[in-house]
């Protein structure tokens, strides 16, 4: 089963009076629009500003918080780190928040972020000690068309079971190998391809599930973050328990 999900179905979110905005592909359990959350995927959206601007200090608990800078730069503080921190382009961040951290996100001009909540299951990680790691961009490499974020080849790991993150950059067509059937969700950065004869352009989002081989023909040159998830976890999600 393919799902596409355009932009303009996805939740829109703002800070500051507009200055930060957000698109949403998997919003809050009670905002309108969008999928709600799926597999361990708990939240995501892609946020980005015009001018400089910050969300002030908020806390988390029990979710694992990756922030990837997808342009410009962005300066992050937490409790645990207490600085500010600095991150460029390809820059990647995971906050496990686990008995609680308290962050403060300051976006800058013309830079775009995801940022991805996990839900590893929160009944036991929000009893663990908080942690907080940068990994940055050069610790990434392409291999032909893939440049893997997380997963076996990337310096990068998390404890939410049978997550892999890559991003494709394709100027032909491309087959997703699915043999374990997981559910693989894809944000379109740019370009235009055609899945399942359905043509999906720049910040359109793509759900599937139950594809083995999944088939993408290049329109256009085209970037993809792709997440590959369990369609059943092996423990019961936040999202059940509420």
């Amino acid at each position: 089963m393919i799902e596409v999900l355009k932009k303009e179905q996805q939740v829109y979110g703002e800070f500051n009076n507009g200055e930060i905005v957000e698109n949403k592909p998997i919003g809050f359990p009670h905002e309108k629009g969008g999928f709600k959350a799926y597999s361990n995927i708990f939240y995501w959206a892609y946020a980005s500003s015009k001018i400089n601007s910050t969300i002030g200090l908020h806390p988390h608990k029990g979710f694992e918080i990756m922030s990837y800078v997808l342009k410009g730069t962005i300066k992050h503080y937490d409790t645990l780190m207490q600085k500010w921190i600095n991150l460029n382009k390809g820059d990647l961040q995971i906050i496990q928040a686990g008995s609680g951290i308290s962050h403060s996100e300051s976006i800058n001009q013309n830079a775009a972020i995801f940022q991805i909540w996990f839900d590893p299951n929160v009944e036991k990680s929000i009893t663990q000690k908080p942690t907080y790691r940068d990994y940055m961009a050069k610790n990434f490499k392409l291999d032909g068309e893939k440049k893997v974020i997380i997963g076996n080849a990337s310096p990068a790991q998390i404890s939410t079971e049978n997550i892999s993150i890559f991003e494709l950059e394709l100027e032909k067509n491309y087959l997703i190998e699915n043999k374990l059937k997981n559910t693989i969700s894809v944000y379109v950065l740019s370009g235009q391809i055609q899945i399942s004869k359905e043509k999906v352009k720049q910040h359109d989002f793509i759900k599937i599930q139950d594809e083995e081989n999944i088939k993408i023909d290049v329109i256009s040159p085209a970037k993809l973050f792709c997440i590959s998830s369990p369609q059943k976890p092996s423990y019961q999600t936040y999202i059940k328990y509420n």
